[in-house]
């Protein structure tokens, strides 16, 4: 299992909804006609999605764990909103979901590492493709890899009042590896990630890859403030149509 049941109690304080996100939402949505059709894989408990939903937008959420996907759909006041969440792995979707249906995909929380060879990374940008509407957007956002030459290292912790996560990488002959664990407020070590293959994609190769499966306009930022991507930039946000 890539993402285990044990992060649900503190997914939205660990990945929070940032005003700059709203912002930088808000704007995209601008550029289609409403209802604005949404696809985030890797929805997590859905908060953002409910909050596009509410505001009127037409919203699926991709998960794979049970216990997100249940925490999400509690999140659903009313069965009219145009929400649904669905438990799938991401070399699913283009079996099951609707060609050229969704304005904006999106893939963040380092969710893009799971697809965790360079053939597979490849089909979740071909697939991305064919289910965009014409001109529709892609947005990725993963740790700058660029940074790390080791082969093993650990991403920046992420932490919120009752809980710190932790993100330990690891090569392993041909394999990398991710490790991730919990610290709670009662400084309790809970396992959150164990062995999961994943696949350290950097900027070049993403671009390479993106082109390749039909995306002609790539940009990338450092975060959803829009600010220009630098050497030392933590995480890339990459905006593709």
């Amino acid at each position: 299992m890539e993402i285990n049941q044990n992060i649900a109690e503190y997914y939205d304080e660990l990945y929070p909804v940032t005003e700059e996100q709203k912002v930088f939402y808000s704007k995209k949505m601008e550029m289609f006609k409403k209802p604005v059709r949404f696809l985030r894989i890797g929805c997590g408990t859905g908060s953002f999605e409910h909050n596009l939903a509410k505001d009127g937008s037409d919203v699926t959420g991709l998960e794979t764990s049970p216990e997100l996907l249940e925490s999400a759909n509690r999140k659903r006041r009313t069965q009219l909103m145009a929400v649904r969440y669905f438990q799938m792995q991401v070399i699913e979707m283009s079996r099951f979901l609707g060609k050229k249906f969704y304005n904006i995909i999106s893939i963040l929380d380092n969710r893009l590492l799971f697809s965790h060879d360079k053939t597979l990374m490849a089909k979740f940008f071909y697939d991305c493709k064919q289910l965009l509407s014409e001109n529709g957007i892609l947005v990725v956002k993963i740790p700058n890899f660029e940074l790390y030459n080791s082969s093993k290292f650990d991403l920046p912790v992420r932490e919120s009042i009752r809980a710190s996560l932790f993100t330990s990488i690891e090569q392993k002959g041909d394999e990398w590896i991710m490790n991730q664990h919990l610290i709670n407020s009662s400084n309790k070590k809970i396992k959150v990630t164990e062995d999961a293959p994943v696949y350290l994609i950097k900027k070049q190769e993403l671009e390479e890859l993106a082109r390749a499966a039909g995306f002609t306009d790539i940009k990338f930022y450092s975060g959803f403030n829009l600010e220009s991507l630098k050497s030392d930039s933590q995480e890339i946000l990459a905006v593709l149509s």
